[in-house]
Parts: C-alpha cells; sequence; structure tokens
C-alpha cells in the first residue's frame, strides 16, 4: 500500500482537494487516472480509501469511499529529545520513531546542547515522509524547540521518565512502564544532563530509568526508549 496525507480531510469529508506535491505524485508518477482508487490518510489516526474524481496535477480531486479509525491502536509517548550536533543524525531520530510510533516529540535545548537551532520545516517534512513510508496514519506533533528551564515550567501528565548517564539506582526502563498511560521520556544531548538539571527534573516527578549497561548516543537512547515501549504496548 501506497499512502498519501492530506490534513484536511475529516471522518466527514466526502470530497477533498490534494496538496500540490501529493497531486503531482499520483498524477505524473504513478499516471493515476479518473476513478482509480489510493489510500490517504489525515495523519490524525484515520485510513481513507479514496477514488480519484479530477486529474489535474496541481489539485487533484477525490471522493472518499470509506474511512477506517485507527487512532485507538496508538500507544501514547512523548519523546523530549535535545538536538544532536549533526542534522542527519536528528533526522535519522524522527524518521524512525516516527516509524516505530510516537506521539509528540519536543526538542529541548539543555545546558550542554551543541545544536540550538532547528529547521522546523524540513524536520516536519522528514516526519511527514517516515509517515508515508511506514504506512502509520498518525502524524506525530513536531512541537517548537524549548529549553529545559523552561519546558520544567510546563504542567506534566502521565509517567515521567529521565534517562540519563549518572551513577546512581536505577530501573530499566521496560520494568517501569504501566499499560495505558501516557509516557513522557527525557533524552539529554552527547554531553549528558548537568546535575542541576536531573534535580530539577526529579522536583518534577521525573523518575531516572536505565535505558541498559552501554553508553548510548542520543539518537540510539532515543530509539531504544521508543522501540521499548512499542514492544510493551504491542503484548
Amino acid at each position: 500500500m501506497q499512502l498519501f496525507y492530506n490534513p484536511e480531510i475529516s471522518e466527514t469529508t466526502k470530497e477533498f482537494t490534494l496538496p500540490a506535491e501529493e497531486s503531482k505524485h499520483l498524477i505524473k508518477v504513478l499516471r493515476k487516472k479518473e476513478g482509480d482508487e489510493f489510500h490517504i490518510t489525515n495523519g490524525k489516526g484515520w485510513l481513507f480509501v479514496a477514488s480519484l474524481v479530477t486529474t489535474d496535477p496541481k489539485d487533484a480531486t477525490a471522493k472518499v469511499i470509506s474511512a477506517t479509525n485507527k487512532h485507538s491502536k496508538m500507544h501514547s509517548l512523548h519523546m523530549v529529545v535535545a538536538p544532536t550536533k549533526s542534522n542527519d543524525r536528528f533526522e535519522w531520530f524522527l524518521e524512525k520513531a516516527t516509524e516505530i510510533g510516537v506521539n509528540e516529540i519536543t526538542p529541548i535545548i539543555c545546558n550542554r546542547s551543541e545544536r540550538k537551532i532547528l529547521k522546523l520545516d524540513r524536520l516536519q517534512k522528514v516526519i511527514q515522509g517516515a509517515m508515508k513510508q511506514s504506512n502509520r496514519t498518525h502524524l506525530p506533533v513536531l512541537h517548537p524547540p524549548i529549553t529545559f528551564k523552561e519546558y520544567m515550567k510546563k504542567k506534566h501528565s502521565g509517567i515521567l521518565f529521565i534517562a540519563h548517564c549518572h551513577e546512581e539506582e536505577k530501573v530499566e526502563l521496560k520494568r517501569r512502564i504501566a499499560p495505558d498511560k501516557p509516557i513522557t521520556i527525557l533524552i539529554g544531548p552527547e554531553g549528558d544532563f548537568t546535575e542541576a538539571e536531573v534535580d530539577q527534573a526529579y522536583e518534577q516527578g521525573f523518575l531516572a530509568v536505565s535505558l541498559g549497561e552501554s553508553r548510548l548516543r542520543t539518537e540510539t537512547a532515543a530509539i531504544y526508549a521508543c522501540t521499548t515501549v512499542a514492544i510493551f504496548n504491542s503484548r
């Protein structure tokens, strides 16, 4: 199945216009004709089967044939991750996290962060592409970057975890996860969270977790955490 994306569709939509990029791909690349069917999502958990009505490569139109809600199968996971020094590595994390399954992603700027400016438009395209490629129907929410200090001022709910490399007693992440509860996981920069940041997270109710014995890169740790939660919730 090849999946397309239009955030404007809802379960009550009867007919819609495809974005220019999706129209071009359907008509010019796949050479779809009037009456041909295709799959499309709104990124909010809905999968639609649609049929082409017009074939303008700039703004093709289609009608909805069927709609299926797949949102209930998605676990609630918010990854709060420090951007890596390499853009490619952070984009890789976004791509794989989307494929594995995540609800929200927040880039967090920590005291030891080496990258503090991100091109959100570029990162949004990476996420959209990963969603379509993996045939997922949920587009993760990508929040604007926020400093650690400001993030800690926000109201947090669900189960809150922080993964850091400081020497102390920790429980494995997989043993801390509880079914049917929203999860937030903090992953720090290459130089790790400072002691002050860890203490501040504890004050806000975050629990320290272990991601194994190896010292992992930021993006690897984040993917490990996503995978652990996904495996737990697939049981």
